[in-house]
């Protein structure tokens, strides 16, 4: 008699891990307490997978051997307290996943509060143009189930939020990536931020000293939970400062990117030729690059081929459109503050700033310094725009503005804009007031700035 799986939430993660549990034999039930799209329902039908949507039915749930847990379904839902209360075995799809890859596959797995998407799609483009059969999959693209499913190869660089992190067990990547650590997804962790931070650190708890641990020296989080964490794997640092007292730290010097390798090895490329900017992007660049070559995956040619070839994420810091001296950029999936703070450091001029949705707990505090100096207008495009307006009403010189609808927004702005200025979408919340996604969201804001028309008598200001 075949095992029962149960599978929580029928997205993207729960449906491919619903295909992936039926070819290797399981009973499947796949159960979601909103209600399911058109497009996944239509899956689990042409498979023959029960399903159900807007309830859980308990007793059929706790009749499984296994539960796999979508990222999207809270820890302190019902069902999955009475799963744990049952003695069930709870996992993350990212698990469950990783209990059915080819055993001779090599996992990159990359977290952070910030620039893991860019950094996943870099390590996976360098790998390719090194000619090794390689997939991008997890918060990105794909997801790992489906990955397997569909794309079998021999590496898969992961893309893991701390909600894929926090029901593992026996996951263990080849190399484990943390970018950085700043607040993030409180109303998730109790608003306790330790609570995230370990949720992060959990991407190392299995490695041993065949593994590598690629970390950011200039974060002050990671630096100071380093040594409260039990650490086997083999330690690849990266860093900005050029004095680090860190000697196997790999670094940016006199504008070339110096990378140590296992190996000790000095790969020197000039930071010029990196096809992204951004001191931002440079971190991403030298994690990428770390964890690449910490399992010889490449040579110097194919990493300087890939960081110089690499084309950037699409709704992270965009440029869209530069219309009569106005430029539209769509960094939709700016959805904290950290990433917010690095795209008001990255533009120059004056800023028409499009910010709002669904409040993860934010301070804006930080970027109080950004807006004065670069914030001309703060167009509010969330359901919930209070704790914005009376954080920065007093710091921008124009009253702010609540403008729900993306269309009328982005048109506004441009009516407003001056030759010079950037019309910015960072919004340093979530999507889902709005929108399903923050792609739909930096989809629906790139269709207004391609749309948005000025007649020259209009625009003689």
């Amino acid at each position: 008699m075949s095992k029962k799986v149960s599978i929580l939430g029928a997205k993207e993660s729960g449906v491919s891990a619903a295909l992936l549990a039926q070819k290797m034999g399981y009973t499947v039930f796949v159960s979601d307490y909103g209600t399911v799209k058109d497009t996944f329902a239509q899956t689990l039908n042409e498979n023959n997978i029960a399903w159900e949507q807007n309830t859980h039915s308990t007793q059929e749930i706790l009749e499984s051997d296994l539960v796999i847990i979508s990222p999207g379904v809270p820890q302190n839902a019902k069902i999955v307290q009475e799963v744990i209360k049952n003695n069930i075995e709870l996992i993350a799809e990212v698990e469950f996943a990783f209990r059915h890859k080819n055993p001779e596959s090599k996992i990159i797995a990359i977290t952070g509060s910030n620039g893991k998407t860019t950094t996943t799609l870099l390590a996976n483009h360098i790998l390719i143009t090194a000619n090794k059969s390689s997939v991008a999959c997890g918060n990105v693209g794909l997801s790992f189930s489906r990955a397997i499913l569909e794309q079998p190869s021999d590496y898969y660089v992961l893309e893991l939020s701390s909600f894929q992190l926090d029901n593992i067990s026996t996951f263990k990547p080849n190399v484990a990536v943390i970018l950085n650590i700043t607040p993030d997804h409180l109303d998730r962790y109790e608003y306790e931020f330790q609570n995230y931070i370990d949720a992060k650190f959990k991407i190392i708890q299995n490695q041993d000293e065949n593994d590598f641990f690629v970390y950011n020296l200039d974060d002050e989080v990671i630096m100071q939970n380093l040594n409260n964490k039990n650490i086997l794997s083999n330690k690849l640092p990266f860093t900005l400062m050029e004095n680090s007292s860190e000697l196997m730290a790999s670094t940016v010097i006199d504008e070339q990117i110096h990378l140590k390798t296992q190996e000790k090895k000095l790969f020197i490329m000039e930071t010029n030729q990196i096809s992204i900017k951004g001191k931002h992007n440079l971190q991403n660049s030298l994690a990428a690059a770390n964890a690449v070559t910490a399992m010889s995956s490449a040579d110097y040619n194919s990493l300087k081929n890939g960081l110089s070839t690499f084309v950037n994420v699409e709704h992270r810091m965009e440029k869209v459109r530069s219309y009569n001296g106005i430029t539209f950029i769509n960094d939709s999936k700016a959805t904290n503050i950290n990433s917010v703070w690095y795209a008001l450091e990255s533009v120059q001029g004056p800023i028409i700033w499009l910010v709002g949705g669904v409040d993860k707990g934010n301070d804006y505090e930080v970027l109080k310094e950004f807006a004065i100096k670069k914030v001309s207008n703060i167009i509010c495009i969330g359901k919930e725009n209070d704790k914005i307006i009376e954080s920065f009403q007093e710091t921008v010189a124009r009253p702010i503005v609540e403008i729900t609808n993306m269309k009328d927004a982005v048109n506004y702005a441009f009516e407003i804009a001056k030759p010079g200025t950037t019309v910015l979408l960072s919004p340093a919340c979530a999507s889902f007031d709005f929108y399903d996604n923050y792609e739909d969201r930096g989809r629906q804001f790139t269709k207004a700035a391609i749309s948005v028309k000025r007649e020259d008598p209009l625009y003689s200001k």
